[in-house]
């Protein structure tokens, strides 16, 4: 974790460390890396009955559109690989980012950017109201719930999320793809996908997509937990762990849940990019998968994620002093 230490300062360090004392949630939650899989936070009834827990959702959005904002570049490397990288171009995170610059110039880099900010707030907001009603089916009669159920409640949340904003998605992928002066923006390539390919193709990708919901949730959930109360037993003394502690735990869990669903987000993109690619034929998931491990190795289902995991330092970094700045200036206190 000594890679945090180049990105804040030790005042802003200082500031994280009572931060997550009191708010005492897991590391992830707080974050955004792009991705939005994870568990949704879990409020307290005084947040829910106060309003404070929309002042959260708004504090993590404003975050997550500034975070996402400056790490844009990376994610459209990203993109990029895991739709053209092969053994045979030998693309790879320099060529492939001097590639972009070429075809587009340094505004060319931000592609496909203004969709990935604006599908935060509807996204957030579902999976939270859908988890928040989930998650009194599985409350016990002490009002809590167990991991088992927290894990089921939302990843149901998170697949009724995902199907609801799927399409911008889609429209993303296509963004982030497409050459200079092809859209007009997210409307014209909205309307041109719709006219060439119909409203199925904007839940191309969509199985591998539910799919990997559940082992990066599943699994990031699982091991932050456990290196937690590792912790905590090996150490009884300090039951409340340290900032440097949570961020270990919460970027080894994170980092385990992106590489158990990795393959299953560069399947889902390809589908996603199938018609940028000029390709007629009627590809699958399970076609996919056989295609790429047959060309590259099974190393290809995991091009794209060296830009993927660049992006979560200054990820990580940008997203907690933003937060800590609107939770302030929206008048969050913490206890």
């Amino acid at each position: 974790m000594a890679y945090m230490h180049m990105y804040l300062p030790l005042e802003v360090f200082d500031e994280f460390e009572k931060l997550f004392h009191s708010l005492q949630k897991p590391v992830p939650q707080i974050i955004d890396i792009g991705e939005d899989r994870l568990i949704p936070d879990d409020f307290t009834e005084h947040e829910l009955k106060t309003g404070l827990w929309w002042r959260h959702l708004v504090a993590g959005g404003t975050a997550g559109a500034v975070s996402r904002t400056c790490t844009a570049p990376l994610d459209r490397l990203k993109v990029l690989l895991q739709v053209y990288g092969s053994k045979e171009n030998r693309l790879g995170v320099v060529s492939g980012f001097k590639q972009l610059m070429k075809e587009g110039g340094a505004r060319g880099m931000w592609r496909g950017n203004g969709i990935n900010v604006i599908k935060i707030a509807p996204e957030a907001a579902i999976k939270f109201m859908a988890y928040e009603q989930i998650k009194n089916l599985f409350k016990r009669e002490n009002g809590e719930i167990g991991i088992l159920q927290r894990l089921m409640a939302g990843s149901t949340a998170g697949a009724i999320s995902q199907t609801t904003i799927y399409p911008m998605e889609v429209l993303k992928t296509r963004l982030a793809l497409g050459r200079t002066g092809e859209y007009n923006g997210i409307w014209d390539c909205a309307c041109k996908v719709y006219k060439k390919e119909g409203v199925r193709s904007f839940y191309r990708g969509y199985v591998p997509n539910l799919i990997g919901i559940i082992p990066y949730a599943g699994i990031d959930l699982a091991i932050y937990e456990t290196l937690k109360r590792r912790y905590q037993k090996s150490h009884p003394e300090n039951m409340d762990p340290s900032i440097l502690v949570l961020l270990l735990c919460g970027t080894t869990s994170s980092t385990c849940g992106q590489l158990s669903s990795y393959p299953l987000a560069l399947i889902r993109t390809k589908l996603q990019a199938k018609a940028t690619l000029g390709s007629k034929e009627k590809d699958t998931m399970l076609g996919l998968f056989k295609t790429v491990v047959k060309q590259d190795g099974f190393t290809g289902l995991y091009r794209g994620i060296v830009p993927n995991f660049l992006k979560v330092a200054p990820a990580v970094s940008i997203s907690y002093v933003v937060y800590e700045h609107c939770r302030k200036a929206l008048g969050v206190e913490m206890t």
